[in-house]
């Protein structure tokens, strides 16, 4: 597995060794082993596995606190943009966005830090997007940015991508920033 660094801080996009023939492919998408050694040893206590239609936003989203995770992310089937927030506040990078195309052709994995809002846009249908986290949901400490925050300088794919009424309240970066 390589990892590829990304202009924020402890943000890392994994690319798997991919072992192809004519009957398909094989990779790990996870091994401890192999994580410890890239410096990337989590305890991973969740998995979750989203099914979305082309042009859906979900984000960007994080935990508060001492409930925030880390999250291992990738696209297993379709494609999609996935965007990180760094929000923590004494980050020299505090403010700051990064996007990287995701997608079952690319086989490519996010490893996103704690302090981060995450979210993704699918580019197709039926994209299936799943994600390890080091610690449990707990909805009462969630947070989130509003999507098309102008301060955040996320190139989106589409304008008015389909979203839940959460997503679409969330604070600006400037109001979240009066809270942390």
């Amino acid at each position: 597995m390589k990892k590829i660094l990304t202009p924020l801080e402890g943000l890392f996009i994994l690319e798997p060794k991919v072992l192809g023939d004519a009957r398909g492919f094989f990779l790990e998408s996870y091994n401890a082993k192999i994580f410890e050694d890239l410096n990337l040893n989590t305890n991973w206590v969740q998995d979750n596995h989203s099914r979305s239609q082309k042009g859906v936003l979900r984000g960007l989203h994080f935990q508060k606190a001492a409930f925030a995770q880390i999250k291992l992310v990738r696209v297993i089937r379709g494609s999609a943009i996935d965007a990180v927030v760094d929000i923590r506040p004494h980050s020299k990078t505090f403010g700051q966005s990064y996007s990287v195309e995701l997608s079952e052709e690319n086989k490519r994995t996010l490893y996103v830090p704690e302090g981060f809002a995450h979210g993704f846009c699918t580019l197709e249908e039926n994209t299936d997007f799943n994600y390890k986290c080091s610690r449990l949901y707990a909805p009462e400490h969630e947070g989130g940015l509003l999507w098309n925050d102008p301060d955040l300088k996320i190139q989106w794919p589409i304008d008015n991508p389909q979203l839940n009424a959460r997503d679409s309240k969330w604070p600006s970066l400037k109001e979240l920033q009066k809270h942390l």
